[in-house]
């Protein structure tokens, strides 16, 4: 399977991946593209697709966490959502905890796993698919951090919960396409110690599982928000998830803002070290993120055209690639690894194609 950008989507594609519109599916794998399904992909939001084709079929692109354990979480995490939006606690079905137990559990087959994530979430379902690639991305950097079970599933809990404040603001000003007043900006920054607050007083979660709620928006540099801390008076939670809130927004697709390639999220998080973000999980969040996903197509520096085929976790930025066009002409598809064929050492990705 290969990802197309919803612009280059054509009718007769097969799609390779489901879609969801919040915790309904809204296209099912398999189905044929046609105009209709086409543009409710691009009125959704979806910043593109995987589908099937002759060239791509044999590559498979690995969800980190099998599908129905993710429905099952974004299950529960709607129930406490719409328990905070009425101002109670959830049903005790939502357990939060015992689903981030199950996907670190899941997790833990492959403790040196190396992320392919692209977004496909649509408008209406970024909270969801937000919040649970928040948990993921964190988790995986901590098992890079050595951190034990008990503390993954509390880092994997707060992580999910993150943005739980922003039930409590106006959400013409979360979706403001324009920027923000002072006296709005000053409003969206309360939501960290809202969420913190409504889940300390309403759930039975362990202290530094709620630190990620509270510390998501403070900065390495102490110009973060709502406390202003710096170093390590940020919780190492804090500033973990710190990193993967700001990289999964950046490369989600949004109706105030075009989403950002994999690389160029990869690239602002590395820029950000020492400023932003703490340099030891900026290091370890460069060692488990793929600039270039497995199925993406990437212009190589000699003219050609490739399509991503393998990422090797000690050198991502030169993977295993499937060569489908020479300046611009299409040729006989071939394989070649910029990690190891000598011939193409000096090679290099110039971008997405």
């Amino acid at each position: 399977m290969r990802f197309i950008p919803a612009n280059c989507l054509r009718d007769g594609m097969r799609l390779a991946k489901p879609l969801y519109r919040g915790v309904n599916t809204m296209l099912a794998a398999g189905i044929t593209l046609n105009e209709s399904y086409i543009e409710a992909i691009r009125r959704s939001g979806y910043t593109g697709v995987y589908i099937d084709d002759d060239l791509s079929r044999d590559i498979e692109v690995a969800d980190l966490i099998n599908e129905e354990l993710r429905r099952e979480t974004v299950r529960g995490l709607h129930r406490i959502i719409s328990a905070a939006e009425e101002g109670r606690k959830a049903p005790r079905r939502a357990n939060i905890t015992a689903q981030v137990e199950y996907i670190v559990r899941e997790l833990s087959g492959n403790r040196n796993v190396l992320v392919n994530m692209l977004d496909l979430s649509s408008f209406d379902n970024y909270t969801y698919c937000h919040s649970m690639n928040v948990a993921v991305l964190s988790i995986v950097m901590g098992f890079a951090l050595n951190f034990p079970i008990s503390d993954l599933i509390a880092l994997g809990c707060g992580a999910l919960l993150h943005d739980i404040g922003k039930v409590f603001i106006d959400q013409r000003l979360i979706q403001k396409s324009g920027p923000l007043t002072d006296e709005e900006y000053a409003l969206v920054q309360t939501h960290p110690r809202r969420g913190y607050d409504y889940i300390v007083s309403q759930y039975s979660l362990p202290e530094r599982a709620c630190r990620p709620i509270l510390e998501h928006h403070e900065r390495f540099d102490g110009t973060g928000y709502p406390l202003g801390k710096k170093g390590t008076e940020i919780s190492l939670y804090g500033r973990v998830t710190a990193v993967a809130d700001v990289y999964d927004a950046l490369v989600s697709e949004r109706p105030y803002r075009r989403a950002l390639p994999p690389n160029e999220g990869v690239e602002f998080v590395m820029a950000s070290s020492g400023s932003l973000f703490d340099p030891e999980v900026v290091s370890t969040f460069i060692r488990r993120i793929a600039p270039y996903p497995v199925g993406t197509s990437v212009r190589l520096s000699n003219g050609w055209t490739a399509l991503v085929v393998r990422n090797y976790s000690a050198c991502c930025l030169r993977p295993l690639v499937r060569v489908y066009q020479q300046d611009g002409m299409n040729v006989k598809p071939f394989e070649i690894s910029l990690k190891d064929d000598r011939d193409y050492l000096s090679v290099t990705i110039l971008g997405n194609a």
